[in-house]
C-alpha cells in the first residue's frame, strides 16, 4: 500500500482525479449491490451471498489501474447481510452457522469498495418477496419508510454550513413519526483517503454521555461522508448476542506480538487490507485467523465490528450512501435501487412542517442554476436524478402541502 506521508497534503475532491476515483469505486459498488440483491431470494445462503459480494468487489477493482502495481484497491467494507432484528455486521464464516433467507425477511446489505484508498460505501434494505401485488404492511412498512425518509432528509442536510446535530435531530423526528427509533449511538463518518472512520461524525439517537463525547461540527465544502441511517421498531438499543465477530480493521499502531499465529495474521492483514475493514473469511486458514485476531484485538492492533442485534421480533432497516460535497451541491454517488413507496403501506405519516419542507426540496440545484457555478468550479460530475420523494404517506395521497 502506498504510504501517504504526513507532510503530503491529502488531495481532496477539489481535484478532478480524486473525484474520478471516488466515482469509479461508486459505480462498481452500486452495480455489485444490485447483483447481491438479485441473489437475495427465498432459500438463499447468507454465507454464499457474502462470499459472492466480496469476490465481485475484488474482480471489479482488479480491472482498473492494472499497470500501477503500487496502487491499492479492493474491498473497503466486506459484504454483510443482516436479517430482520440483526442491526449490522453479519458476515458469517465458513466454519459458522449459516443463515438461510426466506420470503418476508428484511435484509440489510452493506458493502464498500475503494480505488487508491478513495472509498465508496453503500447499504440498502430489501424485503424478500415484496412487490406492489404483495405490499409490506405493519411494523415492517413503518421501519422501511422511517429509514428511507430519514436518509432522504439527511441527504438534504449534509451540505456546507449545516451542523451535524441538525441531521441527528431530523432523523430522530422522521423515525418517531413512523413509531420507530434510530439505533442509539450509531455513527456516520467522514471519509478520507484510506480512512473509513474519520473524526467528523454524525451521531444517531445519542445518550447524554454520548452527546458530551460527540461535539457538533459544521460540514464543509469538499468533505466526503458515508451517511448511515439505521432505524428500529424497537427500543433502538443494540446488543451483542452469540454471533461471532468476523469483521475487523487494523489500527495504525505498533506492538510486538508474542504468538507466531498472531504475527502471521497481522502480517497478512497489513499486507492485504492495510487500514480497510476485512472479514476473517478472506484468510486462507480461517481457524488460524480466528486465533491470530484475538491477541491483535487484545492489544488494540485492530478494531472489531461486532454483530449487533435488536430484540427478537423487532425490525431494523438501514440506508447508507456516500456523498461528496461539491461546489454545485451535494453529490450522492452511492445508493440502492429506486425506493418505491407504493410497496410499503403504513397508517403513519410525517406531519412535521420543517421535515415536509425539507423533503420537498431538491438536493442539488437545477442545471440552469448550476451553469454559472460549474464554470467557476471548473466543471463537476453530471447531476444525479433529483431525489425528491413523491409520496410521504406509505401509498396514500401525499400529505405534503408543497408542490414537488
Amino acid at each position: 500500500m502506498a504510504d501517504h506521508s504526513s507532510d503530503e497534503e491529502e488531495q481532496t475532491i477539489s481535484t478532478d482525479s480524486v473525484v474520478t476515483k471516488y466515482k469509479m469505486a461508486s459505480e462498481m459498488i452500486n452495480k455489485i449491490l444490485k447483483e447481491v440483491l438479485d441473489k437475495s431470494v427465498d432459500g438463499a445462503s447468507v454465507l454464499a451471498i457474502c462470499e459472492f459480494g466480496d469476490q465481485r468487489i475484488e474482480e471489479e477493482t482488479a480491472k482498473v489501474f492494472k499497470k500501477e502495481k503500487e496502487l491499492h484497491k479492493g474491498i473497503a467494507f466486506p459484504t454483510c447481510v443482516s436479517v430482520n432484528n440483526c442491526i449490522c455486521h453479519f458476515s458469517p464464516l465458513k466454519s459458522e452457522n449459516d443463515v438461510t433467507l426466506k420470503t418476508g425477511d428484511v435484509i440489510k446489505v452493506d458493502l464498500g469498495a475503494h480505488v487508491d484508498g478513495y472509498i465508496a460505501v453503500v447499504a440498502h434494505t430489501h424485503v424478500i418477496g415484496a412487490s406492489k401485488d404483495n405490499p409490506v404492511t405493519g411494523k415492517m412498512a413503518d421501519a422501511m419508510l422511517a429509514a428511507h425518509y430519514a436518509s432522504e432528509v439527511a441527504s438534504r442536510l449534509v451540505k456546507p454550513t449545516s451542523i451535524s446535530y441538525q441531521v441527528t435531530d431530523a432523523v430522530q423526528k422522521v423515525a418517531e413519526s413512523f413509531g420507530c427509533k434510530p439505533i442509539e449511538g450509531m455513527l456516520s463518518h467522514q471519509l478520507h483517503r484510506d480512512t473509513i472512520d474519520g473524526d467528523k461524525v454524525i451521531i444517531q439517537n445519542p445518550t447524554e454521555s454520548q452527546k458530551k463525547e460527540t461535539p457538533p461540527h459544521t460540514f464543509e465544502m469538499y468533505d466526503v461522508f458515508a451517511v448511515d441511517v439505521i432505524v428500529s421498531t424497537g427500543e433502538g438499543k443494540g446488543r451483542e448476542e452469540d454471533a461471532r465477530t468476523t469483521v475487523f480493521k487494523k489500527r495504525d499502531i505498533v506492538y510486538q506480538l508474542k504468538l507466531k499465529t498472531s504475527r502471521t495474521f497481522f502480517s497478512e492483514m497489513d499486507k492485504r487490507f492495510a487500514l480497510m475493514p476485512f472479514t476473517l473469511r478472506a484468510f486462507e486458514d480461517e481457524k488460524k485467523a480466528r486465533m491470530g485476531v484475538v491477541e491483535c484485538v487484545k492489544h488494540g492492533l485492530c478494531d472489531p465490528y461486532p454483530v449487533i442485534f435488536e430484540r427478537e421480533g423487532e425490525i431494523v432497516a438501514q440506508f447508507k450512501f456516500t456523498v461528496l460535497l461539491m461546489p454545485s451541491g451535494p453529490l450522492r454517488i452511492t445508493g440502492g435501487p429506486a425506493f418505491d413507496p407504493e410497496i410499503f403501506k403504513s397508517d403513519k405519516k410525517i406531519e412535521d412542517e420543517q421535515i415536509l419542507d425539507l423533503l420537498s426540496q431538491q438536493i442539488r440545484p437545477t442545471k440552469k442554476q448550476n451553469k454559472k457555478k460549474k464554470k467557476a468550479a471548473g466543471g463537476d460530475a453530471d447531476q444525479p436524478p433529483s431525489l425528491v420523494p413523491l409520496d410521504l404517506n406509505g401509498g396514500g395521497a401525499c400529505p405534503c402541502p408543497h408542490s414537488h
